[in-house]
């Protein structure tokens, strides 16, 4: 069970636990003020103690509200990308998954301030970057604005600032703040010549794979320090294997059905469609690096050009026996439950089904060969300072990111033998079984060849700005800063083939025993049970609970390649798959004008940034009249371009005010936004076809229509640096979301044809569709930082956030709770941190039309450092300590939706330098 304290609770605890740390180190008095910085100046803290005091010294100069995290601190933990990092920030919350595939063992998204991972912008060095997903719906169903962080290795930075007030300088599309990581410079390095390695490995506990790390930096300037040249590579590989139990969705059964009419108390039901045993393995090879060339020529001029590029291989094959009550409850069409069943909070928690004869489970096996996704950029920087008080910064460049699935090599098998199930919440696995046992093949029987191939999602940005601030000499009045920007982003999915079957003699298909004609199928084919077998784990599930299949047979991806290259029909035209195919082009354009003033304890910015938006879509739908395109076997599709464009005015004002020495006061009220999500804006539409004339489909689809998602935001901080590397700070925030993109419904007309009505015929559909709506967010955050005394420290946040949607409903992402709580110890020769970090549950969306919420999950992790000398040091980390369960659930915790574990991963790393 995860400990979850109430947010009264636990914000007591944090500032009675700062009332007795003031005790243990008092702040000193103001007439010491000057002693005390001499001596900060005057002493060489390096580790932990240094990037504290890098940290908060940046966030208390700064004129917003920031967090900073120091390249010193991340060196400090077991951060293997950014994300890492991010999660030990106040506000700041991450998640394992880019959508609902479930979670696995590396923080892949960032959120702020409980919303969803596309309402937060990342940038790098200032400027948008381009990314690209491994998993295959994150390419196709579920393309958001979100970056994968699965790319960014935290080797890469210098710091990382998380802006949580907007202002007109800063470069619009983060509705509820911006992460800006900002790389290493080649001429702010000390010695004319530094280079740095680190070479190690890494355990996963749960694979039983030990596989290699390594990166490099090296860095030369001139002597005097006009000319540097920095190059930072990484080549880091890993196994991943994540097991668990997923229910793939509830349905109801039907008031009428043939199931509520013999079992009246059924009616309405709900019941789980799908419960599989899932065995998820995958090698992940992350490899890349940064090159930075910076030229000085003068006090006055500096041009640098930095390329970047991150590509993460992640070939993975997953596999999941499952019980499918769609063969035999079919929504109360079917076969009802035996006697004995038990129904709790209308859900079927509970039954058996003897067997009848037919069919009771499925089982898929799908090996994605030469899954990848991949980020780069080419960014120029150029700073001028024409005279003393003006100066200008240029900036340009082109980012590009792919995800591609080149390949599904499927392998689907039909199971018989009556079934049952009951569900045990979310703290267990389910108990579930098949009357097929499930360590042979030989009553397995081939399904239908399916998945999708040839799957490239290329995405673009190019950006073009101009930047330029005026100072005033004296006055209340600081610096003028005003520039204009322009950006074009191209997102688009071309060439999607759906596999199907094909019989190797060219006879047609057939579902069932035969498949094929029997000449088809050689004696070695699968589904004949001659062809050898493996077998999972034998500890796989071990960790999870419940009683369900655990000794499943399964082959190897080599013959899954070698089945589906015969029987498996990737024709290029009538297999195309149109659905998962858009295009996106947006032009964005923006000119701000911002005004710095200062005057005595008050200081702060005004402002105003103008935004253009003008958006094109490409979309492929069902055709109205039949008359599209009809080259594919799935129908008829007409090309749908829809052209939209917004202008935005997004006021800022941003105040700081220092109560005294120690304590800062900031308040600001700022107007945002984001752009929707591509796969909200383009991406697939799928219908479930009806039968005949006047039947109501259903179906779901995206809205080319959508307008940005807009928000008007407060934010009240309060800052007391009380001692030397210490802060105690709370701020409170409201967000006004105007156009939050939400779902609804809308209805519309689609050419049908089946085979009792060959020419078509109209019928109305109603699609779940995203759409505009609202959404209010309000919260607080508390934040501790408190080195003890005798190499000691502590470090505490907390985060409460309420966030709905219009109608009390779920705002996507939103966990109300959320805190970190750490601890570390440093001395000359040896450093250790152990850090905590939680959030409550959070709603993920729908998926197959069912609600999709992730449960409370908690995280420990561990570094321990020795420092061998001046040039070498030895590093172990650890991560996922307490081995955390990430549960999911439907409707309520009564219908779980799926429990995985991914297992610890440490990590032992030696750190040289010259």
């Amino acid at each position: 069970m995860i400990h979850r304290p109430s947010p009264i609770a636990l914000a007591a605890s944090l500032l009675l636990a700062h009332g007795a740390l003031l005790a243990q180190s008092a702040p000193a008095k103001k007439d010491d003020k000057k002693e005390e910085a001499a001596q900060l100046e005057a002493v060489v803290v390096t580790g932990i103690r240094a990037a504290q005091q890098k940290s908060l010294t940046q966030k208390r100069n700064a004129q917003t509200h920031v967090d900073v995290i120091t390249a010193e601190d991340i060196g400090k933990m077991p951060d293997k990308n950014i994300a890492d990092s991010l999660q030990r920030v106040p506000g700041v919350t991450i998640s394992s998954a880019g959508a609902n595939e479930g979670g696995f063992d590396e923080n892949d998204r960032v959120s702020m301030r409980g919303t969803s991972p596309s309402l937060t912008q990342t940038l790098i060095n200032g400027h948008n970057v381009a990314s690209g997903d491994w998993f295959v719906l994150n390419q196709t169903t579920n393309a958001g604005r979100s970056v994968s962080y699965s790319l960014l290795p935290s080797e890469i930075v210098g710091s990382v600032v998380v802006h949580k007030t907007s202002e007109a300088s800063l470069v619009e599309g983060g509705l509820t703040g911006s992460v800006n990581v900002i790389t290493r410079k080649p001429l702010d390095f000390k010695h004319s010549l530094t280079a740095e390695a680190q070479l190690g490995a890494v355990y996963a506990d749960l694979p039983g794979k030990t596989d290699p790390q390594l990166s490099a930096l090296f860095n030369f300037k001139n002597d005097s320090n006009t000319l540097g040249l920095m190059l930072q590579v990484f080549q880091e590989k890993r196994h991943l294997r994540r097991e668990g139990v997923e229910i793939l969705g509830y349905n109801q059964i039907a008031a009428g059905s043939k199931v509520a009419l013999s079992n009246p108390d059924l009616a309405g039901v709900w019941y789980p469609r799908s419960i599989g045993a899932a065995l998820f393995e995958q090698e992940r090879e992350r490899s890349g690096g940064l090159l930075e060339v910076q030229f000085k020529p003068s006090a006055t001029t500096s041009l640098s050009l930095t390329g970047f590029s991150s590509t993460l291989k992640a070939s993975n094959y997953n596999r999941n026996y499952l019980l499918h009550a769609p063969f035999f409850l079919n929504e109360g069409k079917g076969q009802a439950p035996d006697a004995g069943y038990v129904v709790r909070n209308n859900t079927l928690v509970q039954a058996s089904f003897s067997d009848k004869g037919g069919f009771y489970g499925t089982y898929d096996m799908i090996s994605r060969p030469g899954a990848k996704a991949k980020t780069d950029f080419v960014a120029f920087e150029g700073k001028f300072q024409p005279t003393e008080a003006l100066s200008v910064v240029t900036r340009a460049g082109v980012s590009n990111g792919v995800g591609t699935t080149p390949t599904q090599d499927v392998m689907p098998f039909d199971q018989k033998g009556g079934g049952s199930w009951k569900l045990n919440g979310i703290n267990s696995a389910p108990d579930f079984s098949i009357g097929t046992p499930a360590n042979t093949n030989a009553n397995s029987v081939l399904d239908w060849v399916w998945g999708g191939q040839n799957v490239k999602v290329d995405d673009k940005e190019q950006w073009a700005q101009i930047d330029a601030a005026y100072a005033f000499e004296g006055g209340f009045l600081k610096e003028l800063k005003f520039g204009l920007r322009g950006a074009k982003h191209e997102r688009s999915s071309a060439n999607v083939i759906a596999q199907g079957p094909k019989c190797s003699d060219g006879s047609g298909f057939t579902w069932g025993a035969n498949w094929c004609s029997s000449a088809a199928i050689s004696p070695e084919a699968p589904g004949n049970s001659i062809l050898p077998f493996q077998l999972y784990p034998a500890n796989f599930g071990s960790g999870l609970g419940g009683t369900f299949p655990r000794n499943v047979w399964y082959y190897t991806p080599e013959q899954l390649a070698a089945f589906n290259n015969k029987f498996g029909n990737r024709d290029p035209i009538s297999r195309r798959y149109f659905d998962w195919e858009y295009a996106l082009e947006e032009k964005n354009s923006a000119g701000y004008a911002q005004l710095d003033f200062e005057s005595g304890a008050l200081s702060g910015n005004m402002g105003l940034r103008l935004v253009r938006t003008e958006q094109q879509t490409l979309q492929y739908l069902p055709a109205i009249d039949g008359a599209g395109d009809v080259s594919s076997a799935f129908g008829a599709y007409d090309r749908h371009i829809a052209t939209r464009s917004f202008t935005d005015a997004l006021p800022s004002l941003n105040l700081r005010y220092n109560l005294n020495r120690e304590m800062v006061l900031r308040g600001a009220i700022t107007r945002t936004l984001t752009r929707p999500d591509y796969s909200a804006l383009a991406g697939a539409t799928s219908i479930s076809p009806v039968a005949k004339p006047g039947d109501i489909g259903s179906g779901s689809g995206p809205n080319g229509e959508l307008k940005p998602v807009r928000s008007t935001n407060f934010d009240l901080a309060f800052e007391y640096y009380h001692a030397p590397r210490a802060m105690v700070g709370a701020s409170a925030f409201y967000m006004d979301l105007s156009s939050l993109i939400t779902l609804g419904q809308v209805t519309r007309r689609y050419l049908t044809t089946n085979a009792q009505f060959p020419q078509g015929f109209q019928a109305d559909y109603v699609l779940t569709t995203p759409v505009n709506g609202q959404g209010k967010v309000k919260g607080l955050e508390l934040s501790l930082e408190q080195p003890l005394g005798a190499y000691f420290g502590v470090s505490a946040n907390y985060t409460y956030t309420d966030a709905k949607e219009d109608g009390n409903k779920p705002m996507l992402g939103a966990s109300r709770n959320a805190y970190t709580l750490g601890a570390y110890y440093e001395d000359d020769s040896w450093n250790a941190r152990l850090t905590y970090t939680y959030r409550s549950s959070f709603y993920s969306g729908l998926d197959r039309a069912t609600a999709f919420s992730q449960d409370a999950t908690g995280s420990l992790s561990a570094s321990l450092g020795y420092k061998i000398n001046d040039k070498l040091s030895l590093a172990l980390d650890a991560r996922n300590l307490n081995n955390p369960k990430l549960a999911y659930f439907a409707l309520n915790q009564d219908q779980p939706r799926s429990i995985y574990q991914n297992g610890r991963q440490f990590y032992l790393t030696l750190r040289a330098k010259l």
